[in-house]
């Protein structure tokens, strides 16, 4: 298993990645090709004790790197030399099985999807972070790739969430809710409506497990394992969650700090706090895959440390063993409508 890692994405880099493909090699037992500036890359290895990269790690020259000020749609074009634009061409050639970047989320999409393409017959791409909720974790998706979706999108989301569940999540049978403002099929806008009925219809195929519609609050109390919606309705809420984690920690915080009495109870569940605090730990997951796309492709995040991309080479290494592209891809006759037919 040979995973690209771009050694100049993000805001650690290179330290952090190259610091995750270094634990990697080591305790996953991949090989790695980092692609960037070769001098950085060595300095780095070298302040890491590495006088050379370590047997079945190698250097691949990119010499730019694309910013966050750069266009998104047009980065990859105007630095062809650029450390993405370079791991992305390696995997597009077959010379790795998974590409991993922390770059600008807007140019790898962009970059992804015109590069090594869409799985053929795929609408659009979609983003699909793991995030914990009451029964575990669930993947949702989409949280930013596809702002405005039609329904066919969403159907082709719910059988790729589907299959990522399985496959990186372990859930046999993954239970598909539309993220709505109500459970009833009469509830949310013509999109929803539409979408909901598409999936009750793949469901009663027994392509999927389509529980119906789900409020927000349910998704994370109750438990969906797939949670779909539209890309813009999935960063808010992707964020909000983020946002309200981050709040309630705070607060617990605060709390347990505020007298000697709290301080003793906090000594108490210093291990329960520990394990609270590493679910809600974006690093454990490492990155989000982006689905649809014909070679397996993992966004890490543009704050991620060494320990980060590690969880994220490992989270390429499942895609591809698991080979979801090639579920996806064999099942997208059953998730796409037929050619002329007007959606919703």
């Amino acid at each position: 298993m040979k995973i690209i890692v771009d050694a100049m994405g993000g805001d650690n880099a290179p330290q952090a990645p190259i610091e995750g493909a270094l634990r990697a090699q080591k305790d996953l037992g991949v090989e790695i090709l980092l692609t960037g500036r070769t001098e950085d890359i060595t300095a780095c290895l070298a302040k890491l004790g590495h006088q050379a990269p370590p047997q079945g790690m190698e250097i691949v020259p990119a010499s730019q790197v694309i910013d966050m000020e750069d266009n998104p749609a047009r980065a990859f074009k105007e630095k062809p030399d650029s450390s993405m634009t370079v791991g992305l061409n390696l995997l597009k050639e077959g010379k790795g099985d998974a590409f991993v970047s922390a770059g600008s989320t807007g140019a790898l999409l962009s970059a992804a999807t015109l590069m090594v393409k869409r799985i053929r017959g795929i609408r659009r791409a979609a983003l699909a972070p793991v995030v914990p909720n009451a029964t575990g974790n669930m993947v949702l998706i989409d949280c930013g790739a596809t702002a405005e979706c039609t329904p066919e999108y969403l159907l082709q989301f719910a059988f790729m969430g589907s299959y990522y569940a399985q496959r990186f999540l372990g859930i046999q049978n993954p239970r598909v809710g539309l993220l709505n403002i109500g459970t009833e099929p009469s509830k949310g806008m013509d999109l929803q409506k539409a979408a909901h009925a598409l999936l009750t219809q793949a469901h009663e195929a027994g392509r999927i497990h389509f529980i119906g519609n789900i409020e927000g609050r349910e998704a994370i109390s109750q438990g969906v394992d797939v949670l779909v919606t539209d890309g813009f309705t999935g960063n808010i809420f992707l964020k909000t969650m983020e946002g309200a984690a981050s709040l309630f920690t705070h607060a617990l915080k605060d709390m347990l700090l505020g007298s000697t009495k709290t301080k003793l109870a906090a000594l108490l569940l210093k291990d329960s706090l520990a394990g609270f605090k590493k679910r809600f730990d974006a690093n454990e997951v490492g990155g989000t895959a982006l689905l649809g796309i014909s070679q397996p492709v993992i966004k890490a995040h543009g704050s991620s440390n060494g320990y980060a991309f590690f969880n994220a080479i490992r989270q390429a290494k499942v895609v591809a063993e698991g080979d979801i592209v090639g579920d996806i891809a064999a099942n997208v006759d059953h998730m796409s409508l037929p050619r002329g037919k007007k959606e919703g």
